[in-house]
């Protein structure tokens, strides 16, 4: 890491920004530290998102479970599991962390338990075997989601207290181009095996995730944050009450729930459209590979854009990012049509995917963006454990329901359902009132 002047010209050149001390909405304690936990959230960040990708629900735990022969019917739990597991507990430590002055002891804690689940991950890719294998394989995912739930809600009150309004999206976008371009290298040896057993790459990979958490963990206890005030610390049931009256009195708060409410289309797209590369000649862990590279590629090159558009308009990244979802559905329902010489192909899946992906990125940055933004710095962990309890919620309830039309309609019909949805979620964003 660059260090003293270097460390600060690097910082606003990444930034854009003439003078580093441009410090607003966090305290003046953070100004002089802010160039330096600049580049500490973004390694944590890079990660963060490597390990994410590299221990994926939507693509490498669903071939993790085809390799050591788990029914079926399981790689339908993994995508709800993973966002329902990590966003459901968090009004419910809410109250908890605000107790604490400093918050990044409760990040560390998170990482580190995300590191030994992925480490449990990838033994279980080499000894883990039917249905019992399959089962440690979710209980596993279980306490990975847990954890990631717990980092969640106390890394984006540290960004809030460490990193300047205007600057947090930048930084995101920045992280997932990173991220990106070395998850692109990991897809790129995976195409190499192409059909070669995969059960050691499996392993390889979530074991490099594994170092990735630690490595979040690492750069989270080095950042210095400043004390914060630790009034209004309630427990579980004091929350939920709070968070019903937020719901109720506060209008933009509401619509915003309700746009990330329908966004979650492109979340839930994304594993039927790998469904259906699987189905069509990408099955090997060589289709994993294309799968892994092309989502790097998209996440390298979109997510700096999505970034420096959600310090402008984060309600209006939402907005484009929901428009961008109904015709990358539209598009991949299309391929149904396509000739038989080009259908038996992963290449029209992916890139639909590597599409999606790059929607998917910009609405994952806007809705982040937009409400650390909303929010004060008094009030802030509340809202975000709040919204991450709705939509873990409604994580599992349209999980079930999608995956009931999936078993009904076949993927293809699903995506027309799905762009729909998508279609009312830039309806409400237009909605949203501007935070920025």
């Amino acid at each position: 890491m660059a260090s003293g002047e270097t460390q600060t010209r690097l910082y606003e050149w990444l930034t854009g920004d003439e003078d580093s001390r441009l410090c607003k909405d966090i305290p003046d304690s953070a100004c002089d530290e802010q160039p330096r936990n600049f580049f500490l959230h973004l390694l944590a960040s890079l990660g963060n998102k490597l390990a994410d990708e590299l221990s994926s629900a939507r693509l490498v735990l669903p071939w993790l479970l085809g390799a050591i022969g788990a029914p079926t019917w399981m790689v339908g739990l993994l995508v709800p599991i993973r966002e329902a597991g990590a966003l459901l507990p968090q009004l419910f430590v809410a109250g908890f962390i605000r107790l604490k002055p400093r918050r990044k002891g409760v990040w560390v804690v998170g990482g580190l338990l995300q590191a030994l689940a992925a480490a449990a991950l990838s033994v279980l890719a080499l000894i883990g075997s039917g249905g019992v294998g399959g089962g440690l394989v979710l209980l596993a995912l279980i306490a990975l989601s847990l954890a990631r739930g717990l980092s969640s809600i106390a890394t984006k009150d540290v960004l809030g207290k460490t990193i300047s309004k205007q600057r947090r999206g930048t930084l995101m976008g920045w992280s997932g181009s990173v991220a990106g371009a070395v998850t692109l290298a990991a897809g790129a040896v995976l195409v190499l095996f192409d059909d070669r057993p995969g059960e050691l790459a499996l392993a390889v990979l979530l074991g490099v995730a594994a170092l990735g958490w630690t490595l979040n963990a690492l750069c989270a206890a080095a950042i210095e944050e400043a004390e914060g005030a630790t009034d209004g610390g309630a427990n579980a049931w004091d929350s939920v009450k709070t968070g019903l009256a937020l719901m109720r009195d506060d209008a933009a708060f509401r619509n915003f729930n309700l746009t990330r409410a329908l966004l979650l289309s492109s979340a839930l797209a994304l594993p039927y459209v790998a469904l259906m590369a699987q189905d069509n000649g990408g099955t090997e862990l060589g289709g994993l590979g294309l799968l892994i590279v092309v989502s790097g590629v998209a996440g390298m090159v979109a997510s700096p854009i999505w970034g420096k558009r959600s310090d402008a308009s984060s309600k209006t990244v939402m907005r484009d990012g929901a428009i961008g979802t109904t015709l990358c559905c539209l598009l991949g329902a299309s391929l149904a049509w396509l000739p038989e010489s080009m259908s038996a192909s992963v290449w029209p899946y992916a890139l639909v995917y590597a599409l999606l992906v790059i929607v998917h990125s910009g609405i994952r940055l806007g809705r982040k963006t937009y409400i650390v933004d909303m929010a004060g710095a008094d009030n802030r962990a509340l809202y975000v454990a709040l919204s991450n309890t709705i939509t873990g919620v409604l994580m599992l309830i349209v999980g079930a329901v999608i995956g009931a039309l999936a078993q009904w309609l076949g993927a293809g019909p699903l995506l027309l359902v799905l762009a729909a949805t998508a279609a009312l979620a830039a309806l409400s964003a237009l909605r949203l009132p501007e935070v920025e």
